[in-house]
């Protein structure tokens, strides 16, 4: 046994001389044998001496040679040998030994980098629904489990679950090709995904402009200043002053500044101030949520001063002016977006029960393309108006210069007034 072992040592150690050498003048002679098994076994044509059989040759002869070392060194009791060429890799680590990657941490993960640089001030509020229905579908929460096929069947669920097309390419796939691209790139995945995973998006078809025309924003605004609540017998049933107050200036502020929603039923008494002979309302994150994370100044046009809103905010108790997030002490950033988006919701429902919003037009986004609309109109210059409603600059030039309160001012008095009719004073 132990002169087999040695004759054996001695017939790889031969071996491996032989295929060196054979390498090395580019020879195939040593491994013309397993060549033609290997092509005949794969019904694989291959000609003797061609391209491809020389190449395949030189392959199968760098495995051995790596293979014939290993044993050799192994002989000699080195058993720490690891391949040295790059044709013979070691075998992948298998996904079922690493740790799992919890969805919910890792997109927690991902959020907290994103406010490190200013952005996802809202906690990536938005997104987390996508999470979780994302780990409803899938039935785990293993990030490092989901495959490209687990996220087009999802796409697909979530379009036959009603969702548009566009929402589906822009909320959805968008947040987890972000996520799991970010922990890609940060070593807490092996791969994204995602990268690959589209949705492309049918277009639109417009039957009518996009914001509010002239007679519609008129209707709208006459029901809002002349606005009155139901009344009721039972006092716990009767709608609060902060969601009649809404119903009453919301429509009006985003007339004429464009902003949205909720950036208006978020607003403070502390928001609203008064420089010189002007009115200005702060639109700031501080008090909810601000799309592009940065706070903007916005005067106020002076109908909405002549019909009584100063006095209105001059009355008001400091805080929220439209919900009751902070009517007992101080809360949270989140519990004031809440609030906010819940005044916002109930403004939307108001319009819709009361028949005054058109077909096809959102009930409060309608307010920001009129805005811009009316700057097209006007010849308002487009970077300032873009200014006023928080939209960002299209262009790097944009970045430059500040686009000061006395700009704003003059976008904001060439806007015309509204022939409105109010019944009675908004100031009370």
């Amino acid at each position: 046994m132990q002169r087999a072992r040695e004759l054996d040592a001695n017939l790889r150690t031969r071996r491996l001389a032989a295929l060196r050498s054979s390498f090395s003048k580019g020879e195939t002679r040593l491994t013309d044998a397993v060549v033609e098994e290997f092509a005949a076994s794969s019904g694989v044509v291959l000609e003797r001496e061609s391209r491809d059989w020389r190449d395949l040759s030189d392959r199968f002869a760098r495995v051995e040679i790596e293979a014939l070392e290993r044993t050799i060194e192994k002989d000699l009791g080195n058993y720490a040998g690891q391949p040295s060429d790059p044709i013979v890799k070691p075998p992948p680590i298998l996904e079922a030994t690493l740790d799992p990657v919890p969805m919910l941490s890792l997109f927690a993960a991902y959020i907290s980098s994103r406010q490190i640089l200013g952005k996802h001030r809202d906690g990536g509020q938005r997104w987390s629904s996508v999470i979780d229905h994302l780990i409803a579908f899938l039935k785990h929460s293993d990030a490092r489990k989901i495959t490209k096929r687990n996220l087009i069947d999802w796409r697909d669920r979530l379009l036959v679950e009603g969702r548009t097309s566009k929402t589906v390419a822009d909320v959805h796939l968008a947040c987890i090709r972000a996520v799991l691209h970010w922990a890609f790139v940060n070593d807490r995945l092996t791969s994204n995904e995602a990268e690959h995973v589209r949705q492309e998006v049918a277009k639109k078809v417009l039957n009518r402009e996009q914001g509010y025309t002239t007679p519609e924003a008129l209707k709208i605004l006459n029901a809002s200043i002349n606005y009155e609540p139901a009344l009721v017998a039972n006092p716990s049933n009767r709608e609060s002053a902060h969601i009649t107050a809404a119903k009453r200036w919301a429509p009006l502020l985003c007339a004429f500044s464009g902003a949205r929603i909720t950036e208006i039923t978020q607003l403070r008494k502390e928001d609203v101030r008064q420089e010189g002979d002007r009115w200005i309302i702060r639109i700031s994150p501080d008090a909810g949520s601000v799309k592009k994370g940065d706070y903007r100044d916005v005067p106020l046009h002076h109908q909405v001063i002549d019909l009584g809103f100063p006095d209105f905010v001059a009355a008001a108790a400091l805080g929220p002016l439209f919900h009751r997030a902070q009517a007992h002490g101080p809360v949270s950033a989140e519990e004031l977006k809440k609030g906010a988006r819940i005044t916002s919701g109930r403004i939307s429902e108001w319009l819709n029960e009361a028949d005054l919003v058109p077909a096809e037009v959102q009930p409060n986004h309608g307010w920001r393309h009129r805005f811009k609309t009316q700057g097209h109109e006007l010849g308002l210059s487009s970077r300032v108006v873009d200014a006023i409603q928080g939209h960002a600059g299209k262009t790097a030039g944009d970045g430059y210069g500040d686009v000061t309160i006395a700009a704003r001012l003059r976008v904001i008095d060439a806007l015309p007034d509204y022939t409105l009719d109010p019944v009675r004073s908004l100031r009370s």
